[in-house]
């Protein structure tokens, strides 16, 4: 029986490889903004233990538990506070490139789903095609199997015309 072949498989091919290819795209800038949105909330965890422990200092406290710890220094304190600063702007920085990647994120995505539909189209179109030439497979057969039983129904009719 003959075989269906796809004269466009190959650009079904490429657009598969187009479409992995997005998506390795799109998965590289996620573990990207996943990693920078975990560095996020290292800086702000990092931030409101500063507050906390300049909190405590300044209460007098030795680490938070209410008894009186050693006096605070204003050296203490602007060390505090200029360390608190620096984290902070570490993470300004880290907010405004992960609204980068969220730019280039979106980018990728509408990338992926452009590969996606490109990749749907050709397979509709091969599915058409499949079933134009199943259609056609099925007519051919049936018009041979008429001639057969046209061929059979003149052999019974005429027995020795045939010959």
């Amino acid at each position: 029986m003959a075989r269906f072949r796809f004269e466009l498989e190959h650009v079904l091919d490429l657009r598969k490889r187009q479409e992995r290819d997005a998506q390795i795209a799109f998965s590289a800038i996620d573990r990207e903004r996943a990693a920078l949105e975990s560095q996020i909330r290292g800086y702000q965890r990092t931030i409101v233990g500063f507050k906390r422990d300049l909190r405590v200092a300044l209460a007098g406290e030795r680490a938070g538990d209410g008894e009186p710890g050693a006096p605070v220094t204003l050296h203490d304190v602007r060390s505090q506070a200029g360390a608190s600063l620096m984290v902070m702007g570490k993470a300004q920085a880290a907010v405004i490139q992960l609204a980068a990647v969220h730019k280039r994120l979106d980018a990728a995505r509408e990338a992926l789903l452009e590969a996606a539909r490109a990749r749907k189209a050709v397979e509709m179109l091969r599915e058409r095609r499949y079933e134009q030439w199943k259609r056609a497979m099925n007519r051919r057969e049936a018009a041979e199997l008429d001639d057969l039983a046209t061929m059979r129904a003149g052999r019974e009719e005429f027995p020795g015309a045939a010959r």
